[in-house]
């Protein structure tokens, strides 16, 4: 089997941490990686020629994580094999969360490659396509959400007088170090919440002014707010490429009347 050669449509923020991640890995050489994007976009691509990845303006498309499978097959060909995937940014960092679900000409095969790319930065995980949108909702912006609570901790010990500095550094260790106690133990986040909350305590009274400024409802809404739009971009997806198709065919049938 020959050197593993992985191409990616568009420049940006995902294609920059998995392309930092499958080289940082071993997984591939950045001489087998191509990026393709517009030459809007030149600077993204100088971006991943400076990692050693080859680039080109050529074969571009749109695309967008909420593109569902039966769009890509429909565009790409009956029998094509396609995998869809939902990476992170902490991908950069080889700590990223990823899924994927297969189409249905996918292989045991191309699962196993799409699960070795993924999990080369991270954990990776197969679900059915009717999560994705949550998944993207979930992991794939969760990172703005947790930099967002690293803001706002640190903006927090600020005020009281902490060096923005250390406070940042201090909000961010405490979120990656609760985050391990999560993964690492078998308690119930609450659980592990309670354990801290001394009766009376600062703790308890930090959490109760998050309860009552409803922090708990704002983060599951923000989750159910980027299904939906998740949902809408597919539902755009899907009407746009139905009119690119009517399109296509009436120039089709056009060609046809002018022939006959």
């Amino acid at each position: 089997m020959g050197p593993l050669r992985i191409s990616f449509i568009g420049a940006g923020n995902m294609a920059q941490a998995l392309a930092k991640g499958l080289i940082a890995s071993g997984v591939t050489q950045a001489s087998n990686i191509t990026a393709a994007s517009p030459v809007a976009d030149l600077h993204l691509l100088q971006q991943m020629q400076e990692m050693g990845c080859k680039v080109s303006h050529s074969n571009t498309a749109v695309t967008s994580s909420s593109v569902p499978l039966a769009l890509l097959e429909r565009t790409l060909g009956r029998g094509r094999r396609v995998v869809r995937g939902m990476p992170n940014t902490p991908a950069l960092l080889q700590a990223g969360a990823s899924v994927y679900c297969r189409g249905a000409w996918a292989t045991d095969a191309d699962a196993h490659l799409t699960h070795t790319l993924l999990s080369s930065v991270g954990d990776c995980y197969e679900v059915p396509e009717k999560f994705m949108n949550a998944v993207t909702a979930l992991s794939g912006a969760g990172p703005a959400y947790a930099f967002l609570m690293i803001e706002a901790l640190a903006d927090g010990g600020v005020r009281e007088g902490l060096p923005r500095a250390l406070a940042i550094k201090l909000a961010a260790k405490t979120l990656l170090g609760g985050a391990r106690m999560v993964l690492e133990s078998d308690s119930h986040p609450g659980a592990l919440k309670d354990a801290v909350c001394s009766p009376g305590g600062c703790t308890i009274a930090g959490v109760s002014a998050l309860e009552g400024a409803g922090v708990r409802g704002a983060l599951i809404n923000a989750v159910t707010q980027a299904t939906l739009r998740a949902q809408q971009l597919a539902d755009v997806a899907n009407t746009s490429s139905k009119n690119e198709r009517r399109v296509t065919q009436d120039a089709v049938d056009n060609i046809v009347k002018v022939e006959n």
